[in-house]
């Protein structure tokens, strides 16, 4: 049994300077391929899913690992080779806003990797990820919220490519 004790300091100190490291920063604990939002493990983009159903589908909808594209560094996933061909030929027009981080989060100079993928909105033909249905209902209602996003994300992308 006091074998046990050490054993779970070691994980607890280890958990707690993986937290704190990883809250540090603007963007806190995401890992990323350069711009893109990657979650805390791994290198898929928004959480697998599958950006192009946003706009076809209007939902959120799971890709499949099997039918993929990597795209500024991040594996993309689709629910259809028909999606990730459109992708391919458009990602810009395709791809979440801020690099898929948290939308209304941005506009307020801080995000995290979370996000709800049901918490989306499309506006003026942009795809907008949030970390809940709150905000992405302010990221729609709040007059100047996308402004004020776009603004701190020219200096938040900065940061995450090295610039």
């Amino acid at each position: 049994m006091t074998f046990l004790k050490p054993v779970r300091r070691i994980q607890v100190l280890a958990f707690a300077v993986i937290f704190s490291a990883g809250m540090t920063g603007p963007i806190f604990g995401a890992a990323s391929a350069g711009e893109i939002n990657t979650g805390y493990f791994g290198n898929v983009a928004i959480e697998g899913y599958d950006p192009v159903a946003y706009f076809t589908m209007n939902k959120a909808v799971k890709g499949s690992e099997e039918i993929t594209h990597k795209w500024l560094g991040a594996v993309w996933q689709f629910s259809s080779k028909e999606h990730r061909d459109l992708f391919v030929s458009e990602p810009i027009s395709y791809a979440p806003q801020y690099g898929g981080y948290c939308a209304d989060g941005m506009a307020y100079g801080t995000t995290t990797a979370n996000l709800e993928p049901q918490a989306f909105r499309i506006i003026e033909g942009k795809l907008y990820l949030n970390h809940d249905q709150g905000a992405a209902a302010e990221i729609e209602e709040i007059p100047g919220q996308i402004a004020k996003a776009d603004a701190m994300w020219k200096k938040h992308r900065g940061e995450l490519i090295g610039n």
